[in-house]
């Protein structure tokens, strides 16, 4: 392969590994001296962006319609078969890389991962890693295929979630039970699958010389700046600083909705009886209304958004058979994001892809850099710039400024933002410190004492909310969080984040201008930096202990106790 013949995605849409191993041989095969690396490594990333690309579309296919057998084949054909090689591959390139000497200045972070994804490998877990993609798209089918039935209609999960914000608490409570009802129903098959990761991911840990996951799992992620004990000190902090401000807000709502206890349904709907924001009726004015605030937040980002509406890289709206949650993904070969998510008709939607824009933000401006390497800045870093895009973007969601609101709507939507970045604090904290008893406690291959565990730690941080008579449903919610069953570990990012993207907003209440600049100069670094530099250029401070996170949490409750007055 030469840089003359740049690989294209339809050149491996329907390959297996032995059509696609021969490309990574003749790398392997060429000089790798000074006068010949930045060419070399310009056709590795060629190569790298091509395959990428593809198995990106195969998951997007896939998840867009998980009946579909062929579309399943072909995702896990990418994720199962080819995947796992491409690791190995691409450990057997850095590896030449690495030996060779090579170093540039914006590369040294690169050259770190690739010396620790080296330093990780073993090929006997490649075979593991391919079983564990099997099982994930289990998981997705499963869950893909859940409904439930809503007046003479079966409905997707997902589209219940106007009903969670109707003002009346009985159709609340039946649209929450409803919503709870496949998973609590399916949770003997959940936890089969779990069974199975469980086992997967311990084994895969062992073999690479760790005593289990959660510490092989630290070091694979490339987290360089803070250890496994650093999120114990964010689980204490957030129970210290944050779940004593949940509980009083708990108890205002409580009040205010004049009931004898808050049930889990209770959490959802406007405290005052008020109707549910229903901020737009079709996906096209989701997604005009969205460019028109993104344009105001700073004119690129909105031209970034007009060229995904233009070249149909959002799928947004819920259907029977598509996969839950949503997501922004690069398809790196054409150098565009694609965003997947499930619009329901809420709120919560707008605040969905107000924060998946923000990842695709994020790819446009890392782009500036030759190789596909540099561009991917770590998850808590990708996390900033999309939490920080909802904060950044509430000034502009009046109509006035081309959202979605009259004025007194905006000011709720404004207060639910705030109240969901406090909330979410608590949240993360349960989800990381739940995956860290699985892999540490020796208990985790138990799925009674997983389920014993989970009701545990969530009472932890889980203040003010009665769940008397609804332990299944309790249960039932860590088997709704995709995360712990497709992407482990991943969530304690969320929450070093949004303390980042709190900053950035705390910044924007003096300077609005100046917090989106220094924004899209840290988006634009991709990652080239390490982690507290990325911080450091969003204007922002890495760090997640109590101190830090009492002052930030005291600005929303100021900011809260202004807009609710």
């Amino acid at each position: 392969m030469t840089t003359s013949a740049r690989p294209t995605p339809d050149m491996f849409a329907n390959a297996s590994w032995p059509d696609i191993l021969p490309h990574y041989d003749a790398l392997a095969e060429r000089p790798l001296d000074p006068p010949h690396a930045d060419a070399w490594l310009a056709d590795w990333s060629a190569l790298e962006e091509a395959l990428e690309e593809t198995g990106r579309l195969a998951e997007i296919a896939y998840g867009a319609d998980t009946t579909d057998p062929v579309k399943e084949a072909a995702y896990l054909r990418f994720a199962g078969e080819i995947g796992p090689r491409m690791d190995e591959q691409r450990v057997r390139l850095a590896g030449r890389l690495l030996d060779s000497g090579y170093n540039r200045a914006d590369m040294e972070t690169v050259l770190r991962r690739f010396r620790n994804q080296r330093d990780l490998f073993r090929v006997e877990n490649v075979p593991l890693q391919q079983r564990e993609e099997e099982l994930k798209a289990r998981y997705q089918k499963l869950t893909g295929g859940m409904s439930a039935p809503w007046d003479g209609e079966e409905l997707p999960l997902p589209r219940l979630a106007p009903f969670l914000l109707d003002p009346q608490r009985e159709v609340r409570e039946r649209a929450y039970k409803l919503q709870a009802a496949p998973y609590i129903e399916q949770r003997d098959a959940l936890a089969d699958l779990f069974d199975a990761l469980y086992a997967l991911r311990q084994q895969t840990a062992r073999n690479a010389g760790f005593d289990n996951y959660r510490d092989y799992v630290h070091q694979a992620k490339d987290r360089f700046d803070y250890i496994p004990d650093d999120c114990r000190t964010f689980h204490d902090a957030v129970a210290e600083a944050v779940v004593p401000v949940l509980a009083r807000r708990a108890e205002r709502r409580r009040r205010q909705l004049s009931v004898d206890s808050l049930r889990p349904w209770d959490t959802e709907p406007d405290p005052l009886g008020r109707p549910p924001l229903h901020p737009f009726a079709t996906v096209e004015d989701l997604t005009e209304r969205s460019e028109a605030i993104f344009a105001r937040v700073d004119p690129p980002l909105g031209d970034y958004f007009g060229i995904m509406r233009r070249e149909g890289l959002l799928d947004l709206e819920s259907r029977k058979g598509k996969a839950p949650g949503g997501y922004c993904t690069a398809l790196p070969y054409r150098r565009r994001p694609f965003i997947f998510m499930n619009a329901a008709g809420v709120a919560r939607d707008v605040r969905t892809l107000l924060h998946e824009a923000g990842h695709a933000f994020h790819g446009f401006e890392a782009q500036v850099h030759p190789y596909l390497f540099q561009w991917h800045p770590g998850a808590e870093m990708a996390e900033v710039a999309s939490m920080a895009m909802e904060l950044l973007s509430v000034p502009y969601l009046a109509r006035s400024e081309g959202g979605f609101y009259d004025e007194a709507e905006a000011r709720r939507a404004y207060v639910e933002q705030l109240e969901r970045a406090i909330d979410s604090l608590p949240w993360i904290a349960t989800v990381d410190a739940f995956q860290h008893w699985i892999y540490t406690s020796g208990e985790g291959h138990d799925r009674d004492a997983r389920d014993a565990a989970w009701l545990r730690i969530f009472g932890r941080f889980d203040p003010g909310i009665d769940w008397t008579g609804l332990e299944a449903e309790r249960v039932a919610r860590w088997y709704r969080q995709l995360h712990i069953f497709l992407y482990p570990f991943y969530y304690i990012e969320y929450g070093i984040a949004q303390l980042g993207a709190l900053q950035v907003w705390r910044h924007s209440l003096r300077d609005q201008a100046g917090a989106v600049a220094a924004y899209r100069r840290a988006l634009a670094l991709g990652g080239t930096r390490p982690l507290p530099e990325l911080f450091a250029a969003a204007g922002a401070r890495l760090a997640f202990d109590t101190a830090t996170i009492t002052e930030l949490v005291g600005s929303v409750e100021e900011q809260l106790a202004h807009l609710e007055a």
